[in-house]
């Protein structure tokens, strides 16, 4: 806490987190921790920029004041992230059962004799807080081993039911893999076969054309 001649005031420097288009506020912390009524002004050398809530007040004996700043939204930030902005809390001894509202301009005119305190503090910005970043495991995605360990836990996890229907199915796939490698095999040995009957003068067409008269013939006998 910085001390001044009438208040404590806390903290010594205002930090405000910096992000873009986005307002940011702090906070000051002024204790009288005399036994008198201690009148307060706050100022800035941006004006335009801030909004001080309440700028202005009296803070009770052995009492506590908070006031806040709020920063406007920022279209751009300053290079390198510093800021030049500054701030200045005056304070003053005031009347017995002062309240906010006789807070004038004139109770901090030092050219009256009067003992004015001044305390400066200045403006600094700070990274927004952000997300922790993803591990590189994450990005890069897991290794065989670990996903078969994955694998492994979310098997055990499974109901034995479920567990069983798993295994049919997979013995299900295989199989129907395994025929339709066999089904490509005949494919290919057929338009073998084709391609040798065409060269023979003998057509695979007309010999299943001929089979198929064949059947036909033999269920017309038959009826």
């Amino acid at each position: 806490m910085s001390m001044g001649d009438f208040l404590g005031i806390q903290p010594s420097e205002l930090k405000f987190p910096f992000e873009l288009r986005k307002q940011s506020s702090c906070s000051m912390q002024l204790t009288n921790k005399t036994d008198q009524y201690v009148a307060f002004k706050v100022k800035t050398t941006n004006p335009k920029r801030y909004c001080v809530r309440p700028n202005a007040g009296v803070v009770l004996p052995n009492s506590v004041c908070n006031v806040t700043v709020t920063m406007q939204a920022q279209k751009e930030a300053p290079p390198d992230m510093q800021c030049r902005d500054k701030f200045l809390v005056q304070s003053v001894i005031a009347p017995e059962g002062a309240t906010n509202k006789d807070v004038t301009p004139e109770m901090f005119n030092k050219e009256d004799g009067k003992l004015v305190d001044d305390f400066r503090l200045r403006v600094v910005f700070v990274p927004a807080n952000r997300p922790s970043p993803v591990p590189e495991g994450d990005e890069e995605g897991t290794s065989p081993g670990t996903s078969s360990a994955e694998d492994e836990i979310k098997k055990s996890s499974l109901p034995e039911a479920a567990q069983s229907v798993v295994s049919k199915l997979n013995e299900e796939k295989a199989s129907i893999i395994k025929q339709n490698q066999k089904l490509l095999g005949e494919l290919e040995l057929m338009q073998k076969r084709s391609r040798e009957g065409q060269r023979g003068g003998v057509s695979v067409v007309a010999v299943v054309v001929g089979l198929l008269l064949g059947i036909l013939v033999g269920y017309l006998i038959r009826k």
